[in-house]
């Protein structure tokens, strides 16, 4: 949004030689006004946007000294010397065509001598034999064509001479090219060259008037001869494959046009070309000329390639409105079309095909100039009914969806065209009645909207012939394309189908209405569907349509926008949304913020004074659906203007938006309001720099369109103060406890607000500076923050602390200094893993200070690094960074040494990572391309490079192990390695890494026999035991050992790969320049492929991957020649060993190859693109030979690691469209690896395929797996049918499917059938169901064609019915049947209109009734649950069976005889699967009358169950089914089936109350759930009915309280919160909100403890269930008025702060505070917390989990709970009436308050100085709790009446200083 500076032009100066400058200084006069003098000056400048200015003035000189018409020698000299500085200049130099326009407009005088002078200079630059000086004199002979008529008429002179060298010059380049095969940047560089050489031959012919005549066609003559020799090298050009397809392409240009230019008569040549390009040449009637120069064309065969670039030179060279040619000209045109069809079909490499797309669209092209000059035999041939306009379209439908973008493009062309050309052969008319427009439109239409080129097609039809036909068509079509929207990759099509539609809609009725009320029209067609998906759309839908249609929308029609606010401000009230809708007032924020962030809206201000209410604003604010929070906040900051001025209604509705919303799960929605509010901030910045100038000029503050009229300085103030006011809400929000969103978005918001309003320099002012703010507590909250456990947060304090001014960062105090790098060291060798990318922040941090170097210097006992003479802040910085390193490898240095000596104590005191992450994260913040240290450097990189492979070598043991994940290698130390030989035991290898084929102790190389240790070892744990850092015994578990080593491995990686790549190289062999040698480089590279090849560990070999992709890429980019060669060298040697399939080979043939695959992709992927891309065909070839099918005698290894390699080419994206061509080979491959009796073949096979079948059809992007081919439907293996039925649907077009299925059905065998085969039954009814389930689920079929389908579907179904009967023995194939069956009666079982549903015409619920009579069902099972396929059949004939009931009840309720089962019978069934189905359906049909969706109520035998169910209750054991069961009585009134508990299953209703609780305290959670939400809705049913006699159910209502309370632990799983959380909504009018307290307060209040832990739980589920008890709880009579949130969905943010507002009303209103106040102390003091206990945990959880993050805290944050409790209290404290409490009642809390205190002193005094590093978690609970005990010794002491001075708080005696800093005063300066 911020305006950005405009680039200042950098131009190269002009310079002249010693000669040139001394000549004009003897011509320049003495006044200064001659030429000479002008020129003197001009070359005197180094800048050449200066002596532009005097080469502008060059011609106006000369026109006035031109008086007598002759050329004086002065001018003569100067014009000499003018012609050598446009030669000398580059071609992008300004200056050329400067002084090119100016010499255009010489005096004709001067221009003789310019010429010469130009021929001159010119003629000298072709005499050139310097190969390096080529293309400079290339450029030079392009520029002097290039509408530059002195340089023409001199190139026109010099024409001998330039072919000549143009001929020289492209066969010595060519020469030179092939010298250099395999050098990828010189060859580019030559292959450049070459092109501009064709480029500007072409140019020559085209623009030199020599060429327009005859003369020059002397066969004897120079000039013919060079044309000749040209021509012939065009020809070689073009069939060189090893050249570039750019090459060859312009060649083929250049070829016709030499050609055209050459051949006489020129009205043969359309023949000659068309003979060529059907290889139908005569070549004894040819000239000579002709046949000798292009031999390879005329007589031999020409490649695809070489014939596609001669039709592009066709259609490009000709022109084609030249009638002149006559029919020749027609012919021509169709026979390249034919061509161009033909190679269509054969091209399959991508390159080419984007050539033929563009070759196609010229075709059409020219095909239309040719119809516009009036060419009637050409309109039946290029009509769109013609067979060239089948094959166009044809071209088009295969084309439309392919994977490049810009071949989809010319698609779209290449469709629009043919539209014009059959537009132009009708000549326009009756365009909407053209049968050809009229079939293309109903084509299209039929198609699904899945498909991408529908969109494309529609959009150009449209532009041709109008929208009103094809909404004539299907008037819905608007609502059809809204509904894909929901899928991201159809968005762009549809939203440009969208406006193309709807302008061109606009455009119609206007034109074809009078007065304004096309508008109306226009609305309905294409607003109202938006406005419905804004409101009842799916998430995506919603999104995807605002983003793309709105906007588009809006443009369009801008008075539209009131439109739709007016309906939706209707339907907010009532649509209020909820977290998973936006409801309308999601829609109307979504409507306004787009329209201001277009300019549709001149202000916000604006917008909620005309249009809605700043109320609404606020609720949008704390909407609980997130997106309609972040749309509010957009239409609050962004705007269309940058300098818009920020009203304080806006900042203060800011300020409340960020109280609430900094705690947001989502990232995306956190980034979303981070880049929001840095919008606000530039607007904020840039409107302040306007502010200032109005200020400056002393006038009034009046702009435009704004309705303030406050002084600008006022408006500065406002600025600053809410500035300010963010920033200590941001820094106020970072307090002990804060969850990572809270902290990820504080930190980002700071960071823009430091990166906006900069330090200011000069004369410029800022409104705010952040610095100003910034006080010690403060910073060393921002230096806390690399505590966090998250890399995120560690890096954005990070980057803010770098953004502030220096003076605030700087430590004073050395001791700080020197604690903070020692807590940095030890952090280092951490044994959790995120300690050491917490040591590498601090080490960044402290490397930044000054002080640093002189402490480091001692530590280090050597002298300080002196500084260069460069940036001083640059040379600490590197002087610091260099000393750090050097004490990192010192001490790493040490313990590689030990490490050597024993892993396992490394792995347990000091793993090695830490200190190479340190050292790398080091040289990352370093600018390695500028070190001012050079000498110093080197030993440390040399030293940095020995200790890497060092730690390598003891590490790499593990790694490469066969089995990694299990390993400890064994010590020196015997003992300890006695204690291993269990794992040992256990990981015995498998592979030819004989490292650990016996056991071994590191540093010695005798080794010990197993055996002898097993039996010396009677009893050995699994893990070993090792002394800690601090003494401590600690076990050394494989996890432990293998953690440290691939993390050093990991490190190691990246740590040479960061070298490489930002270590300059060393350019030749013993120079002085760079950091990083030859060797040392190859060393790396060495280093990379034995890890590559040889390690086990995926994380390991991936790592390395990384490192060595860095590494690829630089040597690739490298000049040196030899560096180039090794990625050839190492690609060859490694193809090699795969196979020679040696032995002895150590490439690891399990685990996909491990790092193999990694290894050839770097290689290949570091070649240029732009190249030939040798190494990779010649790869690919290589393997698709080694992956095919080999003698039994040889080894299946090759075979195998070709087919893993070959997976990995074909997954790797940034290979592309390269590999494309080595698909169908691939394919092959894999296919017939299936048939190898080798499993890891056949695995490897499978593999690759499954990638090869991504690569084609795409990621699989739904829920069904339809990416698979059809062959397979009678295969033998079940699974293998299923699949096949699902992939056969979409090869089946929609209007198709029909007729298929009635054809498989035709297929099966009747039931007098002696043979028939169940797998082909089974395979051909799957088919079936999948096909009718696709057509059913189509929406653009029309209700009328649907209904009579599937009545003739049915017909052929009743024909095979047996197959659903007994007569049918396979209970698979029956169930497939039924399923079929069940389909039909969902879609078919409704009235058409006039008439009766289809399947009761057909008699069809007959068949179906008897079925089901007849069926097992009924007559009982003789089958065992091993019967193949019961479990499936048993649930489709259930279904079945169900929707025969519901039938039945519905044709003549529930007195029918026709009912063919009932309920009661399908639940009695033995079968938990028929009682599952069954209870499904009646769930259904409960839960629908209770929600009050069914607008019939239940059939009145469904509401006489409730005995059925209460004994189901009693006796299911099935878990699943006794859920339903509860769920079901849940679901009916208790008034129904509550009394008959007793007749039912002997228990009274309060006894039946006590065994539902039962239930739900001790059953799995599913039926817990249920259980817990039926006792509720039993309990709240006697609240209701037994108001007299509450206390006789009180036992029971304790332990409901009881259960509610033990149901919201966070701790338990999320369905029962969940359910907690809806019967606390449900009870709330009850229990929570009752006019006073039913339950007794104590109870109450714990249902409110509960509501606040729900609010404060983890799950964001959980928290959305929450806050609907307190939207219920504020929507109360009595409780409505204390809140203007009432009747809203607010987030759970807000919820919690609302929720302590309503209980501190109710506890007034019960005058229940005396009582209530101490329980609520309670909770804010946190009294079920014991401080030891919880510290003490920690330690142990730090101790024994290697990878916890601790208490991780993802949104909880207990001190929001602590601050709004705090608050209510004080708040209804001080303004209630009520009665003081006791001394007594508060003795309790005092002396807790007093215990706690002491405590936190000396737990504060047991911490070490730098705790806030080195015990974080521990100092982060204290902070809590002594955050927790400040507020209630306040509140106690403001009860006591002696709040002030002598409230008690914690000393800076008792705890460190980092402990104290929430209670520093703010006044306190930085430190």
């Amino acid at each position: 949004m911020g305006v950005k500076k405009k680039k200042e032009m950098q131009v190269a100066a002009l310079t002249i030689c010693q000669q040139d400058l001394e000549t004009l200084r003897s011509f320049a006069d003495v006044e200064g006004k001659n030429l000479a003098s002008l020129l003197l000056h001009c070359v005197q400048f180094t800048d050449g946007v200066s002596q532009i200015h005097y080469i502008k003035q060059i011609v106006p000189l000369l026109e006035r000294a031109d008086k007598n018409g002759v050329c004086d020698p002065t001018a003569r000299s100067c014009l000499d010397i003018l012609a050598g500085i446009y030669l000398s200049l580059s071609l992008k130099n300004p200056l050329k065509k400067v002084l090119a326009s100016s010499l255009n407009g010489l005096p004709e005088c001067f221009l003789t001598e310019a010429i010469h002078s130009f021929t001159c200079r010119l003629q000298k630059e072709l005499s050139t034999t310097d190969l390096n000086s080529y293309r400079k004199v290339t450029d030079n002979l392009s520029s002097c064509m290039e509408n530059f008529n002195v340089g023409r008429a001199s190139v026109n002179n010099l024409l001998e001479n330039v072919l000549h060298f143009l001929q020289k010059s492209l066969i010595e380049i060519t020469e030179e090219n092939r010298k250099y095969t395999g050098n990828h940047i010189v060859q580019t560089q030559l292959m450049n060259d070459l092109l501009v050489g064709i480029r500007v031959s072409m140019m020559l012919v085209q623009k030199i008037q020599s060429f327009q005549g005859n003369l020059w066609k002397a066969s004897n003559s120079s000039l013919w001869r060079s044309m000749c020799s040209l021509l012939s090298i065009f020809t070689k050009f073009l069939s060189d494959d090893d050249l570039l397809q750019t090459i060859q392409s312009t060649s083929g240009l250049a070829v016709i046009l030499f050609i055209k230019t050459m051949f006489d008569p020129p009205e043969k040549v359309p023949d000659l070309i068309r003979s060529l390009l059907l290889h139908s040449v005569d070549c004894t009637s040819l000239p000579e000329w002709l046949v000798s120069s292009c031999r390879s064309l005329c007589c031999a065969e020409v490649s695809g390639s070489a014939l596609l670039f001669l039709c592009q030179g066709t259609l490009a060279m000709f022109d084609w409105q030249d009638e002149s040619m006559g029919p020749r000209r027609e012919a021509l045109l169709l026979d390249t079309a034919h061509i161009l069809f033909t190679l269509s079909s054969q091209i399959k490499e991508s390159t080419l095909e984007m050539f033929l797309s563009r070759i196609l669209v010229s075709w059409t092209n020219s095909a239309i100039h040719v119809l516009e000059s009036s060419s009637p035999s050409l309109k039946n041939s290029l009509s769109g009914n013609s067979s060239i306009a089948g094959r166009l379209l044809e071209y088009v439908y295969t084309h439309w969806e392919h994977p490049l973008d810009a071949l989809r493009h010319q698609t779209k062309i290449i469709f629009k065209n043919l539209l014009q050309m059959h537009w132009l052969t009708i000549e326009g008319a009756h365009s909407v009645t053209d049968p050809f427009f009229l079939g293309l439109t109903e084509s299209l239409l039929r198609l699904e909207w899945h498909v991408k080129g529908k969109y494309t097609c529609l959009g150009c039809l449209v532009e041709c012939i109008g929208i009103e036909h094809i909404l004539a068509v299907d008037k819905t079509i608007p609502s059809q394309i809204l509904e894909v929207m929901g899928d991201q990759s159809l968005v762009p099509y549809a939203s440009d189908l969208l406006e193309t539609m709807f302008k061109n809609h606009k455009n119609h009725l206007k034109s074809h209405t009078v007065d304004s009320m096309w508008i109306d029209q226009w609305h309905e067609t294409w607003v109202s569907p938006l406005l419905f998906i804004l409101c009842e759309g799916n998430l995506d839908q919603k999104s995807y349509v605002i983003d793309y249609y709105l906007p588009k929308l809006l443009n369009c029609s801008p008075e539209s926008l009131s439109y739709m606010v007016k309906i939706l401000q209707t339907s907010a009230d009532a649509k209020i949304g909820s977290c998973n809708s936006r409801g309308a007032l999601g829609a109307l924020m979504a409507c306004l913020r787009t329209a201001r962030a277009h300019g549709h809206l001149q202000s916000a201000t604006d917008a909620w004074g005309s249009l809605v209410s700043s109320a609404r604003i606020k609720q949008g604010l704390i909407h609980q659906h997130s997106q309609v929070r972040v749309d509010t906040l957009g239409l609050l900051c962004e705007s269309n203007r940058s300098t818009e001025i920020v009203s304080s209604e806006e900042m203060q509705l800011i300020e409340f938006f960020i109280t609430y919303n900094l705690n947001t799960q989502s990232p995306g929605v956190r980034q979303q309001i981070c880049s929001l509010l840095k919008k606000l901030f530039t607007r904020i910045q840039e409107s302040s720099q306007v502010l200032y100038k109005l200020e400056q000029s002393k006038s009034k503050y009046e702009p435009e369109n704004e309705s303030t009229d406050q002084h600008p300085s006022d408006s500065l103030e406002q600025y600053k103060n809410f500035m300010s006011s963010i920033s200590n809400s941001l820094f106020e929000a970072l307090f002990p406890g804060s969850s990572y969103p809270t902290r990820f978005s504080v930190l980002t918001i700071l960071g823009s607000i430091a990166e906006v309003f900069p330090v200011p320099e000069g004369r410029t002012r800022t409104v705010y500076q952040l610095s100003h703010d910034i006080d010690a507590g403060r910073f060393q909250t921002l230096m806390e923050c690399f505590t966090s456990t998250f890399e995120d947060v560690k890096i954005l304090a990070f980057d803010l602390l770098m953004k502030l001014p220096k003076t605030v960062i700087q430590f004073q105090d050395p001791e700080k200094l020197q604690g903070l790098f020692q807590a940095a060291l030890e952090l280092s060798i951490s044994t959790k893993p995120y300690d050491c990318v917490t040591a590498s922040y601090l080490l960044n941090f402290l490397i930044c200070q000054d002080a640093l170097s002189s402490f480091l210097s001692t530590y280090l006992k050597t002298q300080p690094v002196a500084y260069g003479d460069g940036d001083k802040s640059c040379a600490v910085v590197e002087s610091n960074t260099l000393m750090v390193i050097k004490c990192l490898l010192e001490n790493l240095e040490q313990e590689v040494s030990q490490a050597e000596n024993s892993l396992l104590q490394a792995a347990a005191s000091f793993p090695m990572y830490g200190r190479i992450h340190c050292v790398t994260g080091a040289l990352q913040k370093l600018s390695l391309s500028n070190l001012q240290l050079v000498s110093e450097w080197r030993p440390v990189v040399e030293k940095l490079l020995l200790m890497s492979y060092k730690v390598s070598a003891v590490v790499s043991p593990v790694i490469q192990s066969s089995s990694p994940e299990g390993l400890i290698p064994m010590d020196t130390d015997t003992e300890s390695a006695s204690r291993l030989q269990v794992i040992l035991n256990e990981i015995q290898p498998r592979d030819t890494n004989d490292y650990f084929s016996q056991t071994k102790i590191l540093k010695e190389h005798d080794s010990f026999d197993l055996e002898d240790l097993n039996a010396s070892v009677p009893s050995i744990d699994s893990s070993t035991e090792i002394r800690g850092k601090e003494g401590k015994t600690c076990d050394v578990t494989a996890q432990m050992v293998l953690v440290c080593c691939w993390r050093s491995m990991k490190e190691i990686a990246l740590l040479l790969g960061t070298l490489c790549q930002l270590l300059p190289m060393q350019s030749v062999q013993e120079s002085s320049d760079g950091l990083l040698t030859m060797e040392q480089v190859k060393d790396m590279g060495d280093y990379f492929k034995q890890q590559l090849l040889q390690s086990r560990h995926r994380g390991a070999f991936e790592l390395a991957y990384t490192g060595f992709v860095k590494l690829t890429e630089v040597l690739n980019r490298c000049p040196n020649v030899s560096l180039q060669k090794l990625l050839e060298q190492w690609l060859w040697n490694v193809l090699e060993e795969i196979k020679c399939s040696d032995p002895s080979s150590k490439l690891c043939a399990t685990r996909r190859s491990a790092g193999i695959p990694f290894y050839i992709q770097a290689l290949l992927a570091s070649e240029s693109k732009k190249g030939k891309m040798d190494l990779l065909k010649i790869t690919m070839k290589e393997l698709i030979s080694l992956a095919r099918p080999t003698d039994a005698s040889k080894s299946t290894v090759p075979q195998v690691h070709a087919l893993n390699i070959l997976r990995a080419l074909f997954r790797d994206t940034r290979l592309g469209e390269n590999v494309i061509p080595y698909v169908a080979d691939g394919a092959k491959a894999a296919i017939l690896g299936f048939t190898s009796p080798v499993w890891a073949v056949r695995n490897s096979s499978t593999l690759l395929f499954s990638t090869l079948i991504t690569r084609i059809f795409g990621v699989k992007k739904g829920k069904d797996e339809l990416s698979k081919k059809n062959r397979c439907g009678n295969s033998p293996v079940y699974r293998s049918r299923e699949m096949a039925a699902r992939a056969l649907v979409p090869f089946v077009m929609i209007d198709q499917i029909p007729n298929t299925i009635r054809t498989l059905l035709a297929k099966l065998p009747d039931c007098t059938d002696q043979c028939f085969r169940q797998n082909h039954i089974h395979g051909t009814l799957l088919q079936v169901f999948h096909l009718l389930q696709a057509y059913s689920d189509s929406k653009h079929i029309t209700n009328s064609d649907f209904q009579q389908e599937l009545t003739d579907v049915t017909v052929c179904t009743k024909a095979k019915l047996w197959l659903a009967k007994r007569q049918n023995p396979c209970l698979v194939t029956r169930a497939v049947y039924i399923d079929i069956l069940f389909l039909l009666t969902c879609y078919l079982d409704r009235p058409t209109k006039g008439s009766q549903p289809v399947l009761e015409s057909l008699g069809f619920w007959e068949e179906v009734n008897r079925i089901v009579s007849r069926s097992e069902l009924i007559t009982g099972f003789p089958y065992t649950f091993t019967a193949p396929g019961l479990p499936q059949y048993l649930e489709s004939l259930t279904k079945l069976a169900i929707a025969a009931v519901w039938a039945a009840v519905a044709k003549a309720g529930e007195q029918s005889t026709d009912i063919p089962i009932s309920f009661s019978r399908l639940l009695e069934s033995a079968f938990p699967e028929v009682r599952s189905l069954t209870l499904d359906a009646l769930l259904e049909r409960f839960s629908l009358a209770t929600s009050g969706l069914r607008e019939k109520g239940l059939p009145p035998f469904l509401c006489n169950m409730g005995e059925n169910f209460l004994m189901l209750a009693m006796k299911e054991r099935h878990p699943e089914c006794i859920c339903k069961i509860l769920k079901i009585l849940h679901c009916m009134d208790p008034s129904e089936w509550l009394p008959q508990t007793w007749h039912c299953v002997h228990l009274t209703p309060k006894e039946f109350l006590i065994w539902t609780m039962d239930t739900a305290a001790h059953e799995r959670s599913e039926i817990q759930s249920a259980a817990l939400r039926l006792a509720s809705k039993v309990v709240a049913h006697h609240m209701q009915t037994w108001e007299e006699d509450r206390d006789s159910i009180a036992p029971e209502l304790k332990q409901w309280v009881r259960l509610i309370v033990s149901s919201c632990g966070d701790h338990l799983p999320t369905e029962s919160r969940l359910a907690a959380a809806e019967v606390l909504t449900s009870t709330t009018p009850f229990f929570l909100t009752s006019l006073h307290p039913v339950l007794g307060l104590q109870d109450t209040l714990s249902l409110w403890r509960c509501v606040f832990t729900l609010l404060q739980s983890e799950e964001q589920a959980v928290r959305d269930a929450a806050t609907e008890i307190v939207t219920t709880a504020l929507s109360q009579e009595n409780t409505c008025q204390s809140t203007e949130f009432a009747f809203c969905q607010v987030d759970a943010s807000i919820a919690l702060a609302l929720a302590l507002a309503v209980l501190c009303d109710l506890l007034q209103q019960w005058d229940q505070l005396a009582s209530g106040l101490p329980v609520l102390l309670g909770w804010l003091l946190g009294e079920d917390d014991d401080l030891v206990v919880c510290v003490e945990n920690m330690q142990q959880l730090e101790d024994d989990h290697l990878f916890e993050k601790a208490e991780v805290n993802f949104w909880a944050e207990p001190l929001v709970f602590v601050k709004y409790l705090n608050k209510h209290l004080f708040s209804l404290l001080s303004n209630s009436d009520w009665h003081p409490l006791s001394p007594g009642s508060l003795h309790h809390l005092q002396r807790a308050v007093s215990k706690q205190h002491q405590l936190l002193s000396q737990l504060f005094r047991e911490l070490p100085p730098t705790a806030e590093f080195l015990k974080t978690v521990e100092l982060t609970r204290l902070r809590i709790q002594e955050e927790r005990t400040l507020a209630c010794q306040r509140l106690l002491a403001f009860l006591e009446g002696k709040e002030g001075d002598d409230t008690l708080v914690l000393s800076a005696s008792d705890s460190p200083a980092e402990a104290s800093q929430l209670t520093l005063p703010s006044t306190e300066a930085a430190c």
